[in-house]
C-alpha cells in the first residue's frame, strides 16, 4: 500500500508542477488585467485542469495505481479542498515557493486518493480521511479569523 501511495504522490507531484507551469504560461499569454478577461482566463484554467486530470488517469494506470479513474477523481476533490483551505493562508511573492506548494499539494492529494481508494483500507480509516478533508476549510478559516486583527 505504501508503494501505491508513493507512486500516486510522485505522479501527482509531477502533474502539479506541470499544472502550475502551464497555468502560469496561460495567464501570461492572456496578459490581461481587466475583468473582461476573467471568463476566458477561468475557462482556460478549467480546460488545462481537466486535460491534466484526464492525463493523470493514463499515467496512474501506467504506474499500476488502480482504479486510476477513481484515484484521479478523489485527488481532484482533495485538491479543491486544499485550495479552499489555502485561501486562508498568507500568500507569498516567491514563484519557487508557489511552485513547491503546488507540487506538495498535488502530491498529498495523490497520496490521500491512493489511500482512500485502496480496497484493503478499513472503512473507518476512509471515513476519517474524508472527515479530515471536510474539516480543513473551516479550520483554515477559523485560523485566519483568529490571526486577523479585529
Amino acid at each position: 500500500m505504501a508503494g501505491r501511495m508513493g507512486r500516486a504522490a510522485a505522479v501527482c507531484a509531477v502533474l502539479g508542477v506541470l499544472w502550475w507551469a502551464t497555468v502560469r504560461v496561460a495567464w501570461l499569454g492572456v496578459g490581461c488585467e481587466d475583468w473582461g478577461c476573467l471568463a476566458p482566463s477561468v475557462g482556460l484554467l478549467v480546460v488545462i485542469s481537466l486535460a491534466l486530470l484526464a492525463g493523470s488517469v493514463r499515467v496512474l494506470e501506467r504506474v499500476d495505481v488502480r482504479p486510476a479513474r477513481r484515484v484521479a477523481l478523489v485527488a481532484a476533490g482533495a485538491l479543491v479542498v486544499f485550495r479552499l483551505a489555502g485561501e486562508a493562508l498568507p500568500s507569498w511573492t516567491s514563484r519557487w515557493a508557489d511552485l513547491a506548494a503546488a507540487g506538495a499539494a498535488f502530491a498529498v492529494a495523490g497520496a490521500v486518493a491512493a489511500f482512500v481508494t485502496e480496497s484493503r483500507v478499513h472503512r473507518g480509516w476512509r471515513v476519517a480521511a474524508a472527515l479530515t478533508l471536510v474539516a480543513l476549510p473551516p479550520l483554515a478559516l477559523a485560523l485566519a479569523l483568529a490571526r486577523s486583527p479585529v
